[in-house]
């Protein structure tokens, strides 16, 4: 194990974009630091609604538990809806970051107004939620939706891709916002280009997640274990999650 690991998990089963997410991570993070992303062993394939999110939950509590046991030094679940956050700070000692969390946090450090730029249209609302829940809805000026899958992302057409360009140019032109977020992490790789199109901060959720995850440590900081965010209670899981044990 390195002086720091990070594990990075992509909360659906597509590798392909684990490995998008993994390259990201990598990219953003310090030289010393080792990135061990993985993805669950089952659940599904992209996270488009609340009944994805809850199996997808599982998946994470399944990875984090690991993780800790590998000796990870933080976790970060890089998909936007931010599923089974608390759950998983509950499950670990050190830092858990989601990457909607971090995106909407960092877009404040850099700018009064933010807008996202997301896949379908239906996750504008679990986007609107975690504004609400984070209080970042003053801060938000406008929500964009491509219209496509998450997995158009990753089926190498460049269509998603370049309709992630095409909303990011209309939210620079219409909103009044000073950065924008993007709302799925198999967007993350588009940041660094589309911050040099448009000569204003875009910013991806992976990356941020990954930083802040480094600065908590290195800060000697983990998740606080004092209130409701201390080991859960024990018990007995029984049946096929008798793996959470």
């Amino acid at each position: 194990m390195s002086s720091l690991c990070i594990q990075v998990i992509n909360p659906n089963t597509t590798q392909a974009m684990t490995e998008t997410i993994a390259r990201a991570a990598r990219e953003a993070a310090s030289p010393a630091t080792e990135i061990i992303a993985v993805s669950p062993t089952q659940g599904v394939p992209s996270i488009e609604g609340h009944a994805d999110e809850a199996i997808a939950a599982l998946g994470v509590l399944e990875q984090v538990k690991r993780g800790r046991e590998q000796g990870v030094h933080g976790h970060v679940i890089a998909c936007f809806g931010d599923p089974g956050l608390l759950a998983a700070r509950e499950l670990a000692s050190g830092p858990v970051i989601g990457i909607a969390e971090a995106a909407m946090h960092m877009a404040t450090m850099v700018a009064t107004r933010f807008s996202v730029v997301t896949t379908l249209p239906r996750t504008l609302i679990i986007a609107r939620h975690l504004l609400q829940q984070y209080g970042f809805t003053h801060h938000c000026a406008a929500l964009h939706a491509i219209d496509l899958p998450v997995l158009a992302l990753e089926d190498g057409s460049g269509l998603a891709q370049e309709k992630v360009r095409s909303r990011c140019l209309q939210a620079q032109r219409e909103d009044g916002c000073g950065a924008i977020v993007l709302g799925c992490g198999g967007m993350a790789t588009l940041a660094r280009d589309l911050t040099r199109e448009l000569g204003m901060p875009v910013i991806d959720g992976v990356g941020a997640a990954v930083k802040i995850v480094e600065s908590l440590v290195s800060l000697g900081l983990g998740t606080s274990k004092y209130g409701d965010l201390a080991f859960p209670c024990e018990k007995k899981i029984t049946g096929a999650l008798q793996h959470l044990n």
